[in-house]
């Protein structure tokens, strides 16, 4: 069995995979206050939650965008499976080319769904994530990683909007019946989706146009089922795509030809 996990700003999630199938997804909270053994406490209930052995794990493999808990991370899935994760990060073998100014700023998880996306929908593609902040990975014709655009995200977007003005309301983020909002909640609600579903199809427009070519459109993360059925541009909804790049990383770097072939 494999562990993935993807650290991101505002949850950790975990998947386990048995050979190349998804046994199952769980997702913790991101706490910076939370030591190693903590996090091995959780991570530990979550296995025996889903009736899995943590001796049963040949490897681990984890994507951060969070370097103040990577150390705590690794401490706990450790001590948990008895595996030392690899860390995706400058030198992993992704089979990607990475075409940009300074290859080492490119965020894990952006390089992990472009994997994926890869191998699962074809080049050219543009990936969407929408989480904490919603990144748009863009891969070209022959496979290689262009570069992206990163905004605010949908949630963190309207969060600062509710508590930076006094009348406007925290809402849960969700498609509204029509785009013209006839109270307040419904025009916030229309602002998130229909708004950010018009961002995709428009920026991707202009992807499209900056490289000469049409491109798959895949949108993945928290909020993405709920926009990707507003856009107008043709999309997929993948939620499983990071744990699937990881899942092909950690094959890319640890596996040898042999065990491959199994």
């Amino acid at each position: 069995m494999l562990l993935t996990m993807d650290m991101g700003n505002t949850n950790i999630t975990v998947g386990v995979f048995e050979k190349d199938a998804l046994l199952f997804e769980a997702r913790l909270m991101t706490d910076h206050a939370r030591t190693g053994d903590e996090y091995a406490v959780l991570l530990h209930n979550i296995l025996r939650l889903h009736d899995v052995e943590p001796s049963a794990f040949e490897g681990a493999v984890i994507c951060s965008v969070v370097p103040s808990l990577d150390n705590a991370l690794q401490r706990a899935v450790l001590s948990v499976t008895g595996c030392t994760p690899l860390f995706v990060g400058p030198g992993t073998r992704t089979g990607v080319n990475i075409r940009l100014d300074d290859p080492a700023q490119l965020g894990a998880d952006l390089l992990v769904g472009a994997v994926a996306a890869i191998a699962r929908y074809g080049a050219p593609c543009a990936v969407w994530d929408l989480g904490t902040a919603t990144t748009v990975s863009v891969v070209g014709r022959d496979g290689s990683f262009l570069g992206g655009v990163i905004l605010p995200g949908v949630v963190t977007s309207y969060d600062a909007l509710s508590t930076r003005t006094s009348l406007l309301p925290h809402v849960r983020l969700q498609t509204p019946p029509r785009v013209i909002g006839r109270n307040t909640n419904d025009s916030m609600r229309s602002g998130a989706v229909f708004g950010t579903a018009a961002i995709v199809d428009g920026v991707t427009d202009r992807i499209e146009k900056e490289i000469g070519c049409p491109v798959k459109v895949i949108i993945t993360g928290g909020l993405g089922r709920e926009i990707a059925g507003q856009c107008l541009h043709p999309n997929v909804y993948d939620n499983e795509l990071l744990l699937e790049g990881l899942r092909l990383i950690w094959e890319k770097n640890l596996r040898t030809p042999a065990e491959k072939n199994e």
